[in-house]
C-alpha cells in the first residue's frame, strides 16, 4: 500500500526562519546498520523476558538501524516542557492551542535542523503525534534525547522485519495476509451438533449453552446499545451486514460502515471484519443464517487494518484513528478489537487513554498463534494494556485454552470456542449468501465477549462502565478466585443480564 506524503503547510513557515543551532547535532550515521537478524533476536528476547516489546528497550542505534530498513516512518509523541500526566488528561487538551503547536513547532524544526526538510506522512488528528519521515542518525538521536518527546518509534518496521514489502492482502506472506481468506460457507455444520435453529429461522451457534445466551435473550438482545468494531471491514456482498441487517426478531437498528485505513474501503478484502461483525451483531433471521449474539445492537464497523496482525504505518494510523473516531461518537459503548501485535505502540497507547478516558469498554484479543506470533508470547498488544478487557478461548472441556490461542495474567475472560472432539468453532456470517462461516481463536473470544457486554448494557443503559464489568465478573467462573491463565474465567450471560 502506498501512501502519498502530504507537505507539512507550516513548513513553509518554518523555513523562512533562522533554525537554531541547539538544534543541530553532529553525529554522523553509524557506518551499518544493525542487521533485521539482529534487531529480531533482540526483540524476540525482550519478549522472552519481559512478555512485551518497547521500542524504549533498543538503543538509538537499532532503532535508527529498524527506521531505515522499514518504511522510515517515525512516529513521534509530543508534549509541551513540564507537562505532567497526559494520560489521565489527553482527551481534555487541545493540539491546536498555543503551548501545545509550540512543542510540535520545536519538534519539527529539530526534525528540519537535521533532515534539512520534513513532510509529515499520513493526517494528524487530535492528539500530540507526528508520523515524519526520517533518515539521519542525527535526527533520531536528536528527538530521543529532548525533553519534549514522549517516544520516537519505527512504527512500520513490522512489514519489513522478515524482508517484506508492504503491498495488499493479497500478499503470498503468511504474515502479510495473517487471518484472511477464511470466511467461506461451511456446508459440513450438522443440526443438533453445530447449532441449533431457533424461531423466526436462523442458527445459533453450539457454543452459546456454555454462555447461556438463550436464556439472556429472554431479556436483552443487545437494543439501544451501539457497539464498535475495529477490523478489516465488511463484505459489500453480505446482505445480512447490509441491506437485510434488520429482518425477522432483529429490527430498528443501524449499522454504519466506515474507514481509518489509508487509501481503503469500508469492503473488507479480508474476511475476518465479516465474521467479526455477524458474531456481534448479525441478525436473528428468517433466511438460515448465523444469529449475532447482540442481534439488535447498533453496529459501528471500522475499516483500521488488512489483516489481523497489526504491521504497517498504515495499519497503526488506521487503528489509532479508529479508536479516536469510537471515543468520539458519544453514542458508541463497547469498542472491540480483535487484532494486535508484538509491538507497543506510543500512538495507539495514546489512543487508548483517550478512549477510556471517555468512558469505552473496551474489548481486545488476548492473541492466537500464527507465524508472527510464536507460541512463547503472552498476551500481545494492546490486549496486555491495562484500559483494555483481554478475551482469549478455550475447549468446550472447560479446562484447556484453544489450540492456538494465548493466555497469561493478562487476560480477564474467556470464551468456549472449540470443540475437543472435533476442532469445530463457532458459526458466524460468510463473505456472501446464507449459509454460516465458522471463525476461531482469541478474535472470535474478543467479538462474542464484546456482544455479551451489550446484552447486559442493554438491560441497564443507565449504568457506568465500571458498574458493567463488574456484572460481568461477578457472574463469571472464576469471580471470587482470579486464574493467572484464564482471568475471571467464563461469563454466564444470562446471570450478568439479571433478572
Amino acid at each position: 500500500m502506498k501512501t502519498s506524503l502530504l507537505v507539512v503547510a507550516c513548513l513553509l513557515l518554518l523555513s523562512c526562519r533562522k533554525i537554531s543551532s541547539t538544534y543541530v547535532i553532529s553525529v554522523p550515521d553509524p557506518s551499518s546498520e544493525i542487521p533485521k537478524a539482529d534487531i529480531n533476536k533482540f526483540v524476540h528476547e525482550q519478549l522472552v523476558q519481559h512478555n512485551y516489546f518497547d521500542w524504549k528497550m533498543a538503543g538509538d542505534t537499532m532503532v535508527w538501524s529498524a527506521l531505515i530498513q522499514a518504511d522510515s516512518v517515525l512516529s513521534i509523541g509530543y508534549q509541551p516542557e513540564g507537562f505532567a500526566d497526559l494520560p489521565a488528561k489527553i482527551h481534555t487538551i487541545d493540539v491546536k492551542s498555543a503551548v501545545w503547536q509550540e512543542a510540535r513547532t520545536k519538534v519539527l524544526a529539530m526534525v528540519m535542523a537535521n533532515e534539512g526538510s520534513a513532510a509529515i506522512v499520513f493526517k494528524e488528528g487530535v492528539l500530540p503525534v507526528i508520523n515524519l519521515k526520517i533518515s539521519h542518525f542525527a535526527t533520531l538521536k536528536a528527538l530521543r534525547g529532548s525533553s519534549l518527546i514522549r517516544y520516537a518509534e519505527p512504527i512500520g518496521y513490522g512489514a519489513y522485519m522478515d524482508d517484506l514489502a508492504v503491498s495488499d492482502v493479497q500478499a503470498s506472506s503468511d504474515i502479510l495476509a495473517s487471518g484472511c481468506g477464511y470466511n467461506t460457507p461451511k456446508t459440513d455444520l450438522v443440526a443438533g451438533a453445530d447449532y441449533t435453529t431457533l424461531l423466526p429461522g436462523a442458527k445459533a451457534s453450539w457454543n452459546y449453552g456454555y454462555h447461556h445466551i438463550a436464556e439472556a435473550w429472554a431479556k436483552s438482545s443487545g437494543q439501544n446499545v451501539k457497539v464498535m468494531l475495529i477490523d478489516t471491514g465488511i463484505s459489500d456482498t453480505q446482505e445480512n451486514l447490509g441491506l437485510a441487517f434488520n429482518q425477522g426478531y432483529s429490527s430498528g437498528r443501524t449499522i454504519q460502515k466506515q474507514v481509518t485505513i489509508s487509501g481503503g474501503t469500508v469492503n473488507d478484502p479480508c474476511g475476518h471484519g465479516t465474521s467479526m461483525a455477524g458474531v456481534i451483531a448479525a441478525p436473528r433471521g428468517t433466511d438460515g443464517n448465523a444469529i449475532g449474539i447482540a442481534y439488535n445492537s447498533n453496529l459501528l464497523a471500522v475499516h483500521a487494518a488488512d489483516n489481523v496482525v497489526i504491521l504497517s504505518s498504515a495499519a497503526i494510523n488506521g487503528v489509532t484513528n479508529a479508536y479516536i473516531l469510537g471515543a468520539d461518537d458519544p453514542a458508541v459503548k463497547i469498542i472491540s478489537m480483535s487484532m494486535g501485535t508484538i509491538f507497543s505502540s506510543g500512538q495507539i497507547k495514546d489512543a487508548l487513554n483517550y478512549a477510556f478516558n471517555k468512558q469505552k469498554l473496551m474489548f481486545c484479543a488476548a492473541g492466537t498463534s500464527t507465524p508472527f506470533f510464536a507460541s512463547f508470547i503472552g498476551v500481545i498488544f494492546p490486549a496486555n494494556q491495562p484500559q483494555v478487557v483481554a478475551i482469549t478461548g478455550i475447549k468446550d472441556n472447560l479446562t484447556e485454552r484453544c489450540a492456538d490461542c494465548h493466555v497469561g495474567d493478562k487476560v480477564d475472560f474467556v470464551i468456549v470456542m472449540e470443540k475437543t472432539s472435533t476442532g469445530r468453532s463457532p458459526l458466524s456470517t460468510a463473505m456472501s449468501g446464507d449459509i454460516p462461516s465458522t471463525v476461531g481463536g482469541s478474535s472470535v473470544a474478543t467479538a462474542s465477549c464484546s456482544a455479551i457486554a451489550a446484552l447486559v448494557w442493554s438491560k441497564y443503559p443507565a449504568y457506568s462502565r465500571d458498574s458493567i464489568m463488574s456484572r460481568l465478573v461477578r457472574s463469571s467462573s472464576n469471580a471470587y478466585n482470579r486464574s493467572s491463565k484464564f482471568g475471571w474465567g467464563v461469563i454466564n450471560a444470562d446471570a450478568a443480564v439479571g433478572s
